[in-house]
């Protein structure tokens, strides 16, 4: 099963004082790199995170973006400095005495009184939301990986297409192989009549000894065997129910094609090999491009 490193996934949660979203966009990369965004109170579960969505992801580059919203994020509480009241009730009090007021002092306005009351906020990291967090994230991880399974099904079904025809134009020139040993033959054959004119009898196990030694230098058999090799290892991985990182292994067997096309392409001195060699490297090149996104 062939899988494409681009994609995208998403989920959230939205309870009563909160909502978590989870947003992931994975594009190609050599290896596998996964980069959180995430509220500053929740770094702590960062490392944690990324080795969540890497059970998702076996190559490419991974941009998660996770926001929370909402009340339930900041917890707030009133912290008094109850020697420091006691002290403005004291004074207070002994104002009263010794300069005979009558006024009454309200604890509103002792808890205004600077540094007595101060309120406190503290961000919310309860193991309520690293749970919701962790779940979100997974669910954002699975959709990721659905989408990018999909994509890697559609790229499956056009290697199909494409190796389909290199199989085709490789068994053409498997047919065409032969007969350029032959064409040679005769070709040598007449040049050599026509140079002496039938003035000297040429010994036909000469001929035969040049095209012995044209047919071992333009002899593509291996390259062939080696072609149809390679063209059926690469179909086995992309059929393969299977689920795995197969993308280097494709690229290394796109690579070893391609030097046996342009091995067939020099060695052959055939006109309907070439244009068929020059199909095959068409079809190779997009090939290529797209095994480029696979995982």
């Amino acid at each position: 099963m062939l899988v494409s490193m681009t994609g995208y996934g998403q989920a959230f949660v939205e309870k009563e004082q909160y909502r978590i979203s989870v947003e992931m966009k994975s594009i190609n990369h050599r290896f596998s790199e996964v980069t959180i965004r995430m509220p500053r109170q929740f770094l702590f579960l960062e490392d944690k995170l990324k080795k969540q969505v890497s059970q998702f992801v076996q190559r490419g580059k991974v941009d998660v973006f996770l926001t929370i919203e909402g009340d339930g994020l900041v917890e707030r509480t009133l912290q008094v400095d109850w020697n420091l009241l006691g002290e403005f009730y004291r004074l207070h009090d002994e104002a009263q005495k010794k300069l005979s007021l009558n006024q009454q002092l309200s604890l509103e306005k002792l808890l205004l009184q600077p540094d007595v009351a101060t309120i406190i906020q503290r961000e919310n990291q309860s193991e309520t939301l690293a749970t919701e967090i962790i779940s979100v994230t997974e669910k954002a991880a699975m959709e990721l990986l659905k989408m990018r399974s999909k994509e890697g099904e559609l790229l499956a079904n056009d290697f199909v297409l494409r190796l389909n025809k290199v199989r085709s134009l490789t068994s053409e020139i498997a047919t065409y192989a032969p007969l350029v040993v032959e064409t040679y033959h005769q070709r040598l054959l007449k040049r050599i009549e026509e140079f002496l004119e039938g003035k000297v009898d040429v010994e036909e196990s000469r001929i035969l000894t040049e095209v012995a030694i044209f047919a071992d230098k333009a002899n593509i058999d291996e390259e062939l065997t080696r072609l149809n090799s390679h063209t059926e290892q690469f179909l086995s991985i992309i059929e393969s129910p299977k689920y795995g990182a197969v993308g280097r292994k494709l690229d290394f067997l796109v690579q070893e094609m391609n030097r046996e096309i342009n091995t067939i392409g020099s060695k052959s001195n055939d006109i309907h090999i070439s244009r068929h060699v020059v199909e095959l490297k068409a079809e190779l090149e997009k090939i290529k491009e797209q095994v480029q996104n696979i995982e």
